[in-house]
């Protein structure tokens, strides 16, 4: 493996999305990551279409470069095994809840004495310290408890899901990050630590960057507005319509509104104090949205976007998921790789989009087959 992870081995004993997803990031970054799979696999094996039993395209998608070790953590032979692995590991990430993980005797506090320079990463629902500690957590329950399901009640009049499994993917990316950054803390100081992300405080942080408001200033002033941040609960908030298609467009800047207003006919509302400066166009984005709303039906959404990028105007396509995957940028720079799998044959991969001047990323690799690497690994 090349990628500035270079040499760094992680054991990750996760399964489903989460845990997998922080792990595969760091595989990106070059790390040796060593999948521990109970005897049945990883859930995500099943999903998805597959062309061999337990090689689904979801997992076949989320465990690229990774290797496969089968081990059954209910029993004390196999926890030994898991023991002995970790004595040469760098990184250990699970994400069992935490009486679970000890009654197996592999809580940090029952590793950190034998393995001190352990980075110890745990994929948690919730902190540990807090009354839902022990509770399960999957996405859906997260988007509904973190408030991001609320926003969509707040937009449509009924709480809805982002059509993804946003929450997992996302902590996944702090998960991933928080590991670096306790491995940049043992190059200084040669001692692990344990790492904890949760998904429902990541995810109320995550939701409240904007959403807060003027809630960061205490409790609830005379003159304090409600949280939540105006301008994305406009009706306008969406892709808007033209005479054929929708376009997406995001005006920030004082001067992209002058030259917006300038193509839509309307230049003079550039002096308006509605809409003067980005508080006032805050304020007043029903208003303002009406007016763009109204201008673009008077031509087609290809038309726009080529007026749009002539005067330097955030927009862009509604692409549905067939335009994504045939766009001509991602097409321009490679994004997706071609992998020829020993057993899954040609694969079709959508790898992380990192690049680093001195450290080369590898090319995209293969999932592994379950319990793949046994021999190699624990023999």
């Amino acid at each position: 493996m090349t990628g500035p992870l270079s040499g760094v081995r992680v054991v990750d004993a996760s399964n489903f999305v989460f845990g997998p997803m922080a792990t595969q990031l760091l595989a990106d970054m070059g790390a040796e990551v060593i999948k521990v799979e109970p005897p049945q696999g990883d859930p995500m094996r099943m999903v998805g279409r597959s062309r061999n039993p337990k090689m689904g395209s979801f997992f076949l998608n989320l465990n690229r470069d990774k290797r496969s070790v089968v081990l059954d953590l209910k029993t004390a032979g196999d926890v030994a095994r898991l023991d002995a692995l970790l004595a040469t590991a760098d990184v250990f990430v699970h994400n069992m809840r935490p009486a679970a993980a000890r009654r197996l005797g592999i809580d940090y506090r029952s590793l950190a004495g034998r393995h001190p320079r352990l980075v110890y990463a745990v994929a948690l629902g919730f902190h540990q310290d807090g009354r839902y500690a022990e509770r399960p957590a999957y996405d859906d329950v997260i988007q509904g408890m973190s408030g991001v399901s609320g926003l969509h009640a707040r937009m449509y009049g009924e709480p809805g899901f982002v059509p993804m499994l946003f929450t997992d993917k996302l902590c996944g990316v702090y998960l991933a990050g928080a590991i670096a950054s306790a491995l940049v803390a043992r190059a200084a100081s040669g001692q692990g630590q344990q790492v904890e992300v949760p998904m429902f405080e990541t995810m109320a942080s995550f939701n409240l960057v904007e959403h807060l408001a003027d809630g960061i200033f205490g409790g609830r002033q005379a003159d304090a507005a409600p949280p939540g941040y105006e301008r994305v609960f406009s009706r306008y908030h969406r892709p808007l319509r033209t005479r054929e298609g929708y376009v997406c467009l995001v005006a920030n800047t004082d001067a992209q509104w002058q030259r917006l207003f300038s193509l839509l006919g309307r230049p003079e509302l550039a002096a308006d104090p509605r809409f003067a400066t980005m508080g006032d166009r805050i304020r007043n984005a029903e208003p303002l949205y009406g007016e763009v709303s109204e201008r673009l039906l008077e031509r087609g959404a290809a038309e726009w976007l080529a007026l749009f990028l002539q005067h330097d105007i955030p927009a862009g396509p509604a692409n549905g998921l067939d335009e994504l995957l045939n766009d001509p940028h991602l097409a321009d720079v490679g994004f997706f790789e071609t992998v020829q799998h020993p057993t899954e044959g040609e694969l079709r991969c959508a790898p992380t989009p990192f690049r680093f001047s001195a450290s080369a990323r590898a090319a995209a690799g293969g999932a592994p087959g379950l319990g793949e690497h046994n021999a190699e690994i624990l023999g």
